[in-house]
């Protein structure tokens, strides 16, 4: 990732674009980034040592931006996942706003087009929690209003997938032109 420091543009590697083995090395490391280079090699069809010099090809280029542990909320006691979207007077995006992201249950926070301005991903211990969030929320200079909504199942929460849907169905009332 380009980078200023003291005025000065920092070098990166030239971009290039993700292939096959790329993407398949990428599917098998947001599944379990923990694996060995030689499973990984096997998975994807490369020797151990071409599978390693991939991963840090695709760690420079900053296709792979970090390695991290996905917890189960429910192992440190935030079960409650909410998605909350906040109206603000004027750009959403302040100083003061921000500061949320100080608390652990805020785990995103987006600008959004649409009927609101920003949308924040939180998860909390109970409700008496969020309503804590929501308090510090409307404390927040600008904030004009929030609406909440509580997940009550999750069906698919997953990390960025590195696959592209290559040809999306037509929907059957565009099947047929109209003339």
């Amino acid at each position: 990732m380009d980078e200023e420091t003291d005025g000065i543009l920092q070098n990166r590697p030239a971009a290039r674009d993700l292939d096959a083995i790329d993407r398949r090395i990428l599917g098998v490391l947001v599944d379990d980034a923990t694996i060995s280079y030689a499973e990984l090699g096997d998975r994807v069809g490369l020797s151990p040592p071409a599978a390693h010099e991939r991963v840090k090809r695709l760690r420079r280029s900053g296709a792979i931006r970090n390695t991290v542990t996905i917890i189960d909320p429910r192992a440190v006691k935030k079960p409650l996942l909410a998605f909350v979207h906040i109206d603000t007077r004027g750009w959403g995006k302040t100083p003061e706003l921000m500061a949320v992201s100080q608390y652990p249950e805020v785990e995103e926070i987006h600008t959004v087009a649409g009927d609101t301005c920003m949308l924040l991903k939180v998860r909390t211990e109970d409700t008496r929690a969020l309503e804590g969030l929501l308090a510090r929320l409307y404390e927040t200079p600008g904030v004009t209003s929030t609406r909440s909504y509580v997940v009550l199942s999750t069906y698919l929460e997953r990390p960025v997938q590195p696959g592209i849907t290559e040809t999306w169905p037509t929907p059957k009332h565009m099947a047929e032109p109209l003339y």
